[in-house]
């Protein structure tokens, strides 16, 4: 293959674009990669077709290695199977929805889960048609409400999305295991890093998953990782250590206090201290019980509803946290408080909560017998001693505090967690037989009873592993691709006309003759510089220059990737190309 920027769909730009928030779009832009036609949708130039079809090969090259067959799913899809499966309220304002000439509802499609499970309900019918994977690489569409971060968060991405289908629990748990071994050699053949943490199923449900997330600090996703051992986990997925319980009976009884002019934590510590109230000193914001309150909607339904979390008062509330434990209720920060007077502002307890018809949630840290410093639900007064399991029963546990570095971590007794960012690049499910359940996909077992096959599903974002490869390679000059997926192999630079031009279309011919991917520089409008700094930025692994030393025989050989340069004999040089490009392409295998 030989492109010539003469003739190439390219327009580089030599300043950052306004709208440009991180390094991957800034330089996909800038560098000629995509081009925005509309919020959270973007055009994909030839350069940046390119790479996204390395990675789809790549992506290709590993699932069809483990058995996997390839589908292709419409886009545009009838709305009944998302309402059988529930997905049509669950997912809310996230979906595309349209009605057709004759008013049928239709989306466009987030996930293929239904229609994957549909099509083995129409062709199978025997246990022996078991296992089967399918898998497609196909655009997908949610309904963000802000897109940013050029294709890391849009509206349109391409997505290749597996699903596997097995007769029992051992059966999902092998392919699960096979993908997550493929899905590391896809990550590492892309040259990324990455790590593999804990997860929330979400929208998808299921017993277990697992996400890949690329490291970098523009993430949006806040994962967690041990220094003691391999723990790691999105933060929304993080699991408290739980203390120790105690006997409520052996506690001091609860006594109301005034205390005026505290509606905040702090205000409520330091007057604690000053009036040593339950005849201690000492207190901290970790003793006393903070109990905020969310308004919590259902899905398909109009109405929300107070909820009440509990948790030590020196956390805040995370409601990333708290969106997952609840999913697929929609949740807010509360403002009804004047349909709501019993619910006393600034000083609320959990003490009356139950009689009030309030659900009340517990941080894990809230433990039978442990006695806490709270509100009192009157306007001004606090109590001490309010003992879990004795003055409160909570209705649950939740997830929901903020998770901070240095929290034990809850798989060892050595470490401490760490707070890191990145970037979700893949994500894998146990699915069971959720969706196998709703829509009846039986077949015939061994013992010829019918048989429910399990699902397991597995994602990877074509597009934003583009975005995530950017954000990891590339410096203040340009984007720097790693060989298996840059564009080019190989760019050529005519640093003059006539003879240094000649010689670089001849030197593309034959490159792209042995079967490597040329891009010549052959613009004669623009200066040896321009060309050296688009070279620079476009992130090509290796450039020939060819200039002022073509007349004794040498050109000069750039490395993108460390500025190794050298000038090197012409003669020869095809063939030692040849032999590296080659060398890397069956590393990369």
């Amino acid at each position: 293959m030989l492109l010539r920027m003469s003739t190439l769909l390219l327009r580089t730009l030599r300043e950052d674009p306004a709208d440009a928030e991180v390094p991957s779009h800034r330089l996909l832009l800038r560098a000629g990669y995509v081009r925005r036609a509309a919020p959270g949708g973007y055009t994909w130039l030839p350069l940046g077709k390119l790479v996204l079809d390395r990675i789809t090969a790549v992506v290709r090259d590993e699932l069809v290695a483990i058995g996997d067959q390839e589908v292709h799913f419409p886009a545009l899809l009838p709305a009944e199977p998302y309402r059988t499966s529930g997905r049509w309220t669950e997912y809310g304002d996230l979906l595309f929805t349209l009605a057709d000439r004759r008013g049928a509802e239709h989306l466009l499609a987030p996930t293929h889960e239904e229609m994957a499970a549909l099509l083995v309900k129409d062709l199978f019918t025997s246990y022996r048609d078991f296992p089967v994977t399918l898998f497609q690489v196909q655009t997908k569409f949610r309904d963000e409400a802000r897109p940013r971060a050029g294709v890391l968060r849009g509206r349109e991405f391409l997505m290749k999305d597996a699903y596997s289908f097995d007769l029992d629990e051992a059966g999902l748990r092998d392919a699960y295991a096979r993908h997550r071994a493929a899905y590391r050699r896809i990550f590492d053949r892309l040259g990324l890093d990455y790590t593999v943490v804990h997860a929330m199923s979400g929208a998808m449900g299921g017993s277990a998953s697992e996400e890949f997330l690329a490291t970098t600090p523009v993430g949006e996703d806040t994962y967690v990782g041990c220094t003691a051992c391999d723990y790691a986990a999105n933060t929304e997925a993080v699991v408290t250590r739980v203390p120790a319980t105690d006997d409520p009976a052996a506690q001091p009884p609860a006594e109301a206090h005034d205390t005026p002019e505290t509606p905040t934590i702090a205000s409520l510590v330091g007057l604690a201290n000053a009036r040593r109230l339950g005849g201690r000193d000492g207190w901290t914001a970790a003793d006393t019980l903070k109990n905020v309150v969310l308004s919590v909607r259902q899905p398909g339904t109009d109405r929300a509803e107070p909820l009440v979390i509990g948790l030590p008062g020196d956390r805040e509330v995370d409601l990333k946290r708290v969106e997952a434990a609840l999913h697929p209720a929609q949740v807010a920060v509360f403002e009804e408080w004047a349909e709501h007077p019993e619910l006393v502002r600034g000083y609320i307890g959990p003490q009356l909560l139950d009689k009030l018809g309030v659900r009340y949630l517990v941080d894990p840290r809230v433990v039978v017998g442990s006695a806490w410093l709270t509100g009192a639900n009157e306007p001004g007064r606090h109590a001490t001693d309010v003992v879990c399991g004795r003055d409160f029963t909570p209705d649950g546990t939740i997830e929901a505090a903020e998770v901070r570095a240095g929290d034990p971590c809850p798989t060892c007794d050595d470490g401490q967690l760490t707070i890191r960012r990145g970037i979700e690049i893949g994500h894998i499910f146990q699915l069971g037989r959720r969706f196998t359940d709703a829509f009846a996909v039986d077949v015939l077992g061994p013992a010829g009873k019918p048989v429910r096959p399990t699902m397991g599903c597995y994602g990877i974002g074509v597009s934003r592993a583009v975005a995530a490869v950017a954000e990891q390679h590339h410096d203040d000059r340009g984007l720097v691709w790693p060989a298996a997926i840059a564009p080019c192999d190989v760019h050529l630079v005519a640093a003059g006309k006539g003879p240094q031009l000649d010689a670089a279309l001849e030197l593309g011919g034959r490159l792209a003759a042995a079967g490597l991917r040329v891009l010549v520089d052959d613009r004669t409008h623009v200066s040896a510089g321009v060309k050296f700094t688009d070279a620079e930025l476009i992130g090509i692994p290796r450039a020939v220059v060819v200039g002022r030393r073509l007349a004794d025989g040498y050109v000069e050989l750039r490395e993108r990737a460390g500025d190794g340069r050298c000038e090197v004999p012409l003669g020869g040089l095809v063939e030692r190309l040849v032999h590296e490009v080659r060398q890397e392409r069956g590393n990369l295998v």
